[in-house]
């Protein structure tokens, strides 16, 4: 895995890992959950098999990209804005798109804005709107309506406080962790991907909590930027049989709202599915690329 950084039009550096082959003709976007950032293969062995080139970015206050000057993470679309302008300077004009759970909004965001540039997508375990399928919570909606009173920037900053009182100024990827699901059908996952899972949580701590604050104000209080009937690619709806949070409800949703949509739920699997289904995310992103000899 290679990460780098970026400075985008406005001076704005933004974070970027790379993995898989390089050299590949096939272009795999890749949006990281929240939290999360850009370093983290799901499956290294699911990436060589298909010989894929795979680029992910990190969302405005993880790793190394910076908040917006007015110090927030901007809106859904603006994180699509930041993947494609990577893109562009990397002189890639086709590429399918995944994003997992909160990231599946800027795969999204991505296709519904380029669509001579994604040609399919991905959706992993990514919650519908909260007044369409009710699952942040009647204390986390209160603040919601709270926060959206606050131009972004304050409302980022006011959520800053809140969990620099819950988890410190300096928190680990070890205490991020429950964030990403604790369902007990992906016991065997967290232990087999624990490695990967914490050095992708570490460095989306490496600026503290205000990632997790910019991202939340970004896709809970203020509206995505986008509109999902709008998006032409191929889109896979990916949805953990076994997710206690994120259920059917969500991905019935979003096959609704995205035209050329259809859902694969997957028995036994909670939130963290995209670790065992990263092989079937590649077959949907990157049809007929050839798996290399065992």
């Amino acid at each position: 895995m290679e990460a780098s950084t970026f400075m985008n039009g406005s001076g704005r550096v933004i974070g970027v890992t790379e993995f898989g082959d390089r050299a590949a003709e096939r272009v795999v976007v890749f949006s990281h959950p929240a939290p999360g950032s850009s370093f983290f293969n799901p499956d290294p062995v699911a990436t060589a098999s298909r010989g894929v080139r795979v680029i992910a970015v990190d969302r405005p206050g993880y790793g190394d990209s910076e908040l917006h000057a007015d110090g927030s993470s901007g809106t859904v679309a603006d994180a699509a804005v930041d993947v494609a302008d990577y893109l562009a300077s990397q002189n890639i004009g086709r590429v399918g798109a995944v994003g997992w759970s909160a990231g599946g909004r800027i795969a999204l965001a991505l296709a519904a804005a380029f669509p001579e540039l994604v040609d399919r997508v991905a959706v992993v375990a990514t919650p519908a709107p909260d007044e369409d399928v009710p699952w942040v919570g009647d204390e986390n909606r209160a603040m919601a309506r709270s926060l959206a009173e606050l131009p972004a920037g304050e409302a980022t900053s006011a959520l800053v406080s809140l969990f620099t009182q819950m988890m410190g100024v300096d928190p680990t990827g070890e205490s991020l962790m429950p964030f990403l699901g604790t369902d007990p059908a992906d016991a065997d996952t967290r232990e087999d991907a624990a490695v990967r899972l914490a050095i992708m949580l570490d460095r989306a701590a490496a600026q503290g909590v205000v990632g997790m604050a910019a991202d939340i104000v970004s896709y809970t209080i203020h509206a995505w930027g986008f509109d999902p009937g709008s998006i032409a690619a191929k889109t896979l709806l990916l949805y953990g049989g076994a997710d206690s949070l994120i259920t059917s409800a969500h991905a019935q949703w979003y096959k609704k709202h995205v035209p050329d949509s259809r859902v694969e739920m997957v028995p036994g699997t909670g939130h963290l599915l995209i670790v065992p289904m990263w092989d079937r995310v590649l077959s949907h992103l990157a049809p007929g690329t050839r798996m290399s000899p065992a």
